[in-house]
């Protein structure tokens, strides 16, 4: 739900010996920490998902799954999750090598109060927890499990620099979410941007990304500030990263290897320091696949991926959402809406294939043309296209449009992806980018 009260830091502590986790967790609590203390790694695993902790405090001798084996899985389900370990002084070699492996740091036993809270604080500093607000993630309506595991795993890495691709179908929050990752990050306050990769020809998204100098491809342009360099300190959002012309692939990558660009006609390279965050609805190993979208590159921007859940998914949010637009509507416009039971059931039943966006539209389309303050059924079945659970929106009835045509035309050639390019009158490279975007593969079609 939408949070933006003080929250206190949560702790996870984990270790095998019963006294000594009722030791940490009472100084703890007495520091104002929300603490939860777990006996073995698979329960700190399970905890993790529910509690969403900022730390972990770990011991390193457990069994079965060790110290070390819980910072690996950490690692890999919540990047930028830090984790601190207890070792006794026979086993600070291993904790050594824990810290090389990633691990924040190692308290020796006994644990000196002092010495742990020291490690707690500076772990939390590095980790970007902030214990003012939870403004970053204002935006979001939710009691969903499944996107409060989607905005931990966002917190998390907000701490680091790490990049991130957020996948997901259209209007899921894709843009959202990289806005609250930048506003829980040290980049705070610095500008964040973002671009659409698919609106633009392959030279102004040149011009729109790195800038140019005056007259650099035509003589009425003057010099231009592109927006890595316009969001220097930042965050700068590549979305519909897919839609990436393959030219430009190369030069992004190059920029992300050397932290350096290159405008359009530039006689020198500029440093910049920017957190870039990609986004794209489309599956991005299918365009590899395909050779449409460069596999360096890819790995490049897919440090962390964080993959928003549609809203078929989280249904428990559909009624906090339309709470929460139709209060939008009354600060707006003073009128006091609220839907019949009926309508609300449909309401809560429907596909949304535009997800959330869509769900949006047509509350604020019922609203508009709502005679009563109760807003029976039939107004949504009639903004649902008189059929209940589907209104395509322009766009999805383009990708249909477009799937059904290279599939047609894919069945008229055999799977011949030259010819069905000639008669598409597109090159094969762009070709190929329409089979991935719209997960057609050419063998599919060939004879048997």
């Amino acid at each position: 739900m939408n949070q933006t009260t003080k929250r206190r830091a949560r702790i996870l502590v984990v270790d095998d010996d019963p006294g000594l986790l009722r030791l940490l967790t009472i100084r703890l609590r007495a520091e104002n920490y929300e603490v939860e203390a777990v006996e073995s790694g698979a329960q700190a695993l399970a905890a993790a998902s529910r509690f969403r902790p900022d730390l972990v405090i770990s011991d390193l001798r457990m069994e079965p799954m060790d110290g070390i084996g819980l910072l690996k899985e950490l690692q890999n389900r919540w990047p930028g999750l830090k984790l601190i370990l207890l070792t006794a002084h026979g086993t600070i070699p291993d904790a050594v090598q824990a810290t090389q492996m990633g691990a924040f740091g190692f308290l020796t036993k006994p644990v000196d109060k002092a010495e742990l809270l020291d490690q707690i604080q500076r772990a939390l500093k590095i980790s970007g927890f902030t214990d003012t607000t939870e403004e970053w993630r204002a935006e979001f309506i939710t009691r969903s499990a499944l996107m409060e595991e989607r905005l931990s795993q966002a917190h998390m890495v907000a701490g680091t620099d790490a990049r991130v691709l957020i996948s997901g179908e259209s209007g899921t929050g894709k843009e959202l979410l990289a806005r609250a990752i930048h506003k829980a990050s040290p980049r705070r306050n610095k500008p964040f941007l973002s671009v659409s990769c698919s609106v633009a020809s392959d030279e102004q998204l040149d011009s729109e990304l790195f800038g140019h100098e005056a007259g650099s491809w035509s003589g009425a342009l003057t010099a231009h500030q592109g927006l890595f360099e316009a969001a220097d300190g930042g965050t700068l959002l590549l979305d519909d990263i897919g839609e990436l012309p393959m030219k430009l692939q190369l030069k992004l990558l190059r920029a992300l290897q050397e932290g350096t660009i290159r405008s359009i006609g530039g006689s020198r390279n500029v440093e910049v320091n920017v957190r870039v965050i990609s986004a794209t609805q489309v599956d991005m190993q299918a365009l590899i696949a395909t050779n449409a979208f460069r596999e360096d590159l890819f790995y490049r921007l897919n440090v962390v991926q964080i993959e928003m859940p549609p809203l078929s998914r989280r249904r428990e949010d559909i009624p906090l959402l339309i709470a929460h637009f139709l209060a939008q509507i009354a600060t707006e416009t003073g009128n006091r809406r609220i839907y019949a039971p009926e309508a609300l059931e449909l309401l809560a039943t429907t596909e949304w294939p535009g997800n959330v966006r869509q769900l949006q539209n047509v509350v604020r389309q019922t609203a508009a043309v709502a005679q009563t303050p109760i807003m029976p059924v039939e107004l949504v079945q009639q903004a649902l296209g008189g059929a209940p659970g589907r209104l395509p929106s322009f766009d999805e009835a383009r990708d249909e449009f477009t799937r059904s045509y290279l599939s047609q035309i894919l069945q008229v050639t055999g799977g011949n992806v030259s010819q069905a390019a000639r008669l598409a009158k597109r090159n094969r490279t762009d070709f190929y980018k329409l089979l991935g975007r719209h997960q057609l593969v050419p063998e599919d079609f060939k004879s048997r």
